[in-house]
């Protein structure tokens, strides 16, 4: 189950079908508690039978987030996404852990909640940088 407020456009979610089946879909819509795509039986699908999709390194590397290179002094554990000439998403990747982080004078300091679903990453990248995180 998914809440609609934790929710918005562009996100992508998914659903159980008759084959039980995991289905990831793009939100085209949300309204009164039903999330809208055009290829969804009936075009919807009640918000508490939609679930979030999990985040996984597989994932993080299709939104072209680039791993730190340790031969140019960088940490192997740090993805990296330029959204902006001067400005980036940092993900610090350790022990199944997708944690915010960002530069600071002594290094990278992590901030804000650890990431456990595609829709946060989306959410936070939109937030950042008012751009859509799309595979």
């Amino acid at each position: 189950m998914i809440d609609e407020a934790d929710i918005r456009i562009g996100n992508y979610v998914s659903y159980f079908d008759y084959n039980m089946e995991e289905s990831v879909f793009v939100v085209e819509g949300i309204l009164n508690g039903y999330i809208y795509n055009s290829g969804l039986p009936r075009s919807k699908i009640a918000c508490e039978k939609a679930n979030p999709v999990m985040l996984d390194l597989y994932q993080l590397i299709k939104f072209d987030f680039i791993r730190g290179a340790p031969e140019e002094g960088e940490d192997e554990n740090i993805y990296s996404l330029k959204y902006n000439r001067l400005h980036s998403l940092h993900i610090r990747y350790e022990n199944g852990c997708f944690q915010p982080v960002t530069e600071a004078p002594g290094g990278f300091v992590p901030y804000g909640r650890p990431l456990v679903h595609v829709h946060q990453l989306q959410n936070l990248f939109h937030a950042l940088s008012r751009d859509e995180l799309t595979l």
